[in-house]
């Protein structure tokens, strides 16, 4: 198969995602943060758009896991981000020649940002013809540079710029100032007296001495004098700088598409694999998930919250780890336990690894079996809005009703403290429906509640309970474990919305 993306398997599979705008669920789950992380530094890229737009295929999927095991071979991550930095020298050269006034200046810029380019592919085809590479993606970018590089538009372009390089090269010329006027003439062998002078001064020096040579500036724009003087040797060697003119003219289009979509989408995977790279530099596993489109039954092992763990890692901070799994007729996390406890990160974690799995990309985590959602559903607690003229829990309400209308089984939901603002009977009767009618549909989700009683609602559905030390019932361990609803959920609910918890009465007896 020819070779037309490092992302999209096929021709034309990425084609509407320019237009993609940040899913609802991003801030919910806080992949809007990792995002921001991930893509610092790179905004020329505009990599944002590939972050939202998941894959639905599991052989798509494959074939982006694929190109992350080759990156993740030392030699082709070195090679990769050699010619990265090479084309991004490139760039810097075209936006330098766009802010010049002086043609003769612009025209010598487009002849280096050309020869840049140039040797950067050359470079590129040759080190991956000698890599290990056993991708899709990059056995058909190895075939294809081949194939350019050998082709007689890349080859004349190349031959043409050395050959131009090195005539201008070769003008000499003598500059003569007299006062106020300046004379150009070609070069006629005139004796360089540097030497000389430098020869005579030689005596004179007396250990280490400070340099008084000026480097002229090499981004800057000329000024008119040496505009001037440009323009005058121009108009003395007028078949070079006119093959020089002829060139801009012909190749403004030199830049191949697929290899500047290559250069722009390759960013996608070392963007994330610097964050993966940090989080394993920690201790913190990461994995290629397992990925089906047909088995519900999941696991994860040791994952995390890598939103989290994006604002831990860097300060030293410890990142709790938890496991899961749902087999057979099982669909849905019921999670309950005290406040703070990690309930909330849990059902983040759940969102984040099903969505980074259908991005194609390593999940957090020592192992991932991961089901391939045709889209994520978050409902988190949001404040009032007072433009809606909605109450919170009638607001709570119409966006459950918007979720379970569009939602599918093939679809993920993670609701978190939905309902939390009513009474114990209301968020037992309502929830207790919304629940019936997610089991209905039979897709994957979580539930976080203080109503223990949801947990054992039906064979679908597993409770699981964030724990606290033993020996201190204020400390939390964030890990959350599966095993059946304790009966407190509700009890340190209303505590907290009291004020009655033990950290609230501690605060108040000092």
């Amino acid at each position: 198969m020819r070779f037309e993306s490092i992302l999209f398997r096929r021709p034309g599979e990425g084609s509407g995602v320019g237009g993609l705008e940040e899913p609802d669920f991003f801030v919910d789950l806080n992949l809007d943060q990792v995002l921001r992380s991930i893509t610092a530094g790179r905004e020329q890229y505009e990599l944002k758009q590939f972050f939202y737009a998941p894959l639905h295929e599991v052989d798509a999927v494959r074939y982006r896991h694929e190109v992350l095991r080759d990156l993740e071979k030392r030699e082709v991550l070195d090679s990769v981000i050699r010619f990265a930095e090479t084309m991004r020298q490139m760039r810097e050269h075209v936006a330098q020649m766009q802010k010049l006034h002086y043609q003769l200046q612009k025209q010598a810029w487009f002849l280096d940002a050309v020869e840049i380019y140039c040797d950067a592919v050359r470079v590129l085809a040759d080190e991956l013809a000698a890599r290990d590479v056993t991708s899709r993606g990059f056995r058909w970018l190895r075939y294809y540079l081949a194939e350019y590089v050998g082709c007689e538009r890349f080859t004349l372009l190349a031959a043409e710029t050395l050959a131009l390089k090195e005539a201008l090269a070769g003008i000499r010329y003598a500059v003569r100032i007299n006062g106020p006027r300046v004379t150009v003439s070609r070069y006629e062998g005139e004796p360089d007296y540097s030497a000389e002078v430098e020869e005579t001064f030689a005596k004179f020096k007396q250990g280490a001495v400070k340099s008084y040579l000026v480097k002229l500036a090499e981004l800057g724009e000329m000024d008119h004098v040496e505009a001037r003087i440009a323009s005058l040797v121009a108009k003395l060697y007028p078949d070079v700088f006119g093959m020089l003119a002829d060139y801009c003219t012909r190749h403004s289009d030199y830049l191949d598409q697929t290899i500047g979509r290559f250069d722009r989408e390759v960013q996608f995977y070392l963007a994330y694999l610097e964050l993966i790279g940090r989080f394993r530099a920690a201790g913190l596993p990461c994995c290629y998930p397992l990925v089906s489109a047909g088995s519900t039954e999941i696991a994860a092992e040791d994952t995390f919250d890598i939103a989290l763990a994006n604002k831990l890692v860097p300060g030293g901070g410890t990142v709790v780890t938890n496991d899961f799994y749902l087999q057979g007729p099982e669909r849905v996390f019921v999670v309950s336990g005290p406040n703070n406890g990690g309930k909330t990160t849990f059902a983040r974690t759940f969102g984040q690894l099903h969505y980074l799995a259908s991005l194609g990309l390593l999940v957090p985590g020592g192992s991932a079996r991961l089901f391939l959602p045709d889209r994520v559903y978050t409902h988190f607690e949001k404040e009032e809005d007072i433009e809606t003229l909605r109450g919170k829990f009638e607001d709570e309400l119409v966006r459950v009703h918007e979720i379970l209308e569009q939602a599918t089984a093939d679809s993920v939901i993670v609701m978190n403290e939905s309902f939390s603002s009513t009474t114990l009977n209301d968020a037992l009767f309502v929830g207790t429906e919304v629940m019936r009618r997610i089991l209905d549909l039979g897709c994957l989700g979580v539930y976080v509640t203080f109503v223990d009683e949801i947990a054992s609602l039906s064979e679908a559905t597993v409770s699981m309970v964030s724990q606290i030390v033993a020996e201190n019932a204020a400390e939390r361990t964030f890990k959350v474990q599966r095993k059946p609803a304790d009966g407190l959920a509700y009890a340190w609910a209303i505590a907290e919305k009291y004020g009655l918890t033990y950290e609230h009465l501690l605060d108040r007896l000092d």
